[in-house]
């Protein structure tokens, strides 16, 4: 949540919806300090003001089966889950707090998470994940920010904490609802978002209606497997972002950030990032697109593209869509095999469809499918097959969306 889109004294208003005081300027809160178009709304939820707090509580519980496809495609029933937990109040003299937890219970489906075919990131059992994705640990947030108005609808922030996320790429891929249905995280989150759990992370920026800038200092290496304690927080890394949001329906971020060894299997290796996007949403259509260009060394500069959208047909039906296309040199990890370290530009397209009902109050559930293909060069049909095709069902029963 971002305390300056809210205007100067919300706790002076206890019946307000946050997300009528959201609509009134040019962004809605993202991950982190990031930003998305005030058209998608914020994340709603159960709220409570006791005394000077207004608190909000969102969550959701994701079951899903996938059945990745190919030779190298595994199949798994699992869980994802998040619950949140955000507590805000006026300081006095135009300065306001907030407090911030992100919980999950993911660690139990075991180190190496889930099937999803393409993907790389982080490490399990000494063995870098391939084709998988690794859960996330039960610690995904634990931070608090400040806001001090400086001018009218301007104000300085400081964000921090021992598990945050630094002002590098855009908001995080749960927290997009372009991607609300996506029952898979995107094979490039390592390129775009791989940051929104870092154990150790300090920002400090500008924000007024139409722009933020920010730059933060934090860890810079991933977590590791062992996903249920917080990690020893280091600020050995740093990143600065841009972000201009024109109108109600745009949102555009550009982003740089120096990353200190961040791969656990590669100590040596520092990443230089650079990402950029675009958010667009209006009415029932919301969109990302993105690129992100990763510069591991000499040689290995890996670029990364993204689309997504999601598009409400109506209350109780919508599509969605993703196409992801990224240069990866980590699929064949192991030494002695022809195509370990080669560069392979492969692309992943994905839509599907999900149907919501109320359960009770605010709790609802989403149930649904995602079907998915590849387009892969000659040299993989032997590991990947021809084509390959994946699909997953999934219920997501969610409090607030």
């Amino acid at each position: 949540m971002d305390h300056a889109a809210m205007g100067h004294d919300m706790a002076a208003m206890p019946g307000m919806d946050m997300n009528m005081m959201m609509g009134r300027t040019g962004y809605a809160a993202g991950s982190g300090t990031s930003r998305l178009p005030s058209n998608e709304g914020m994340m709603r939820g159960v709220m409570l003001h006791p005394g000077d707090w207004m608190l909000m509580l969102h969550g959701y519980v994701w079951g899903a089966y996938t059945d990745q496809g190919g030779p190298r495609g595994d199949d798994m029933a699992f869980v994802q889950s998040m619950g949140m937990i955000t507590a805000q109040r006026p300081l006095g003299d135009g300065a306001r707090l907030q407090l911030q937890t992100m919980l999950s219970l993911e660690p139990l489906m075991g180190a190496r998470g889930y099937p999803n075919l393409l993907a790389t990131g982080e490490a399990a059992n000494g063995r870098p994940l391939i084709d998988r994705q690794h859960p996330h640990d039960l610690f995904m947030e634990l931070s608090g920010r400040i806001d001090m108005d400086v001018a009218p609808d301007t104000s300085v922030f400081l964000y921090g904490g021992p598990v945050g996320e630094p002002a590098l790429g855009p908001s995080a891929f749960m927290h997009r609802k372009s991607a609300q249905y996506q029952p898979l995280s995107p094979i490039t989150h390592h390129w775009f978002d791989s940051t929104h759990i870092t154990y150790g992370v300090v920002t400090a920026g500008i924000s007024a209606p139409r722009f933020q800038l920010e730059a933060s200092a934090f860890r810079g290496r991933e977590p590791d497997e062992h996903r249920w304690g917080i990690e020893t927080p280091k600020l050995d890394s740093w990143s600065v972002r841009g972000t201009w949001t024109p109108s109600s329906a745009w949102a555009v971020q550009a982003s740089y950030g120096w990353l200190k060894s961040p791969e656990e299997l590669e100590p040596d290796s520092n990443e230089r990032r650079t990402t950029a996007s675009v958010h667009y949403a209006t009415g029932p259509l919301t969109t990302t697109f993105a690129f992100s260009n990763k510069d591991k060394g000499p040689g290995r500069t890996l670029t990364a593209w993204l689309g997504e959208a999601n598009y409400d047909l109506s209350a109780h039906h919508s599509v969605f869509g993703r196409v992801e296309n990224v240069a990866n040199d980590e699929l064949f990890p192991d030494e002695d095999d022809p195509l370990h370290d080669r560069r392979f530009r492969v692309t992943k397209l994905e839509g599907g469809y999900a149907y919501r009902l109320p359960v009770a109050g605010p709790v609802g559930l989403a149930v649904g499918g995602a079907v998915g293909t590849y387009l892969l060069p000659d040299a993989l049909d032997a590991a990947y097959g021809k084509m390959p095709v994946s699909f997953t069902l999934f219920a997501k029963l969610m409090l607030g969306q």
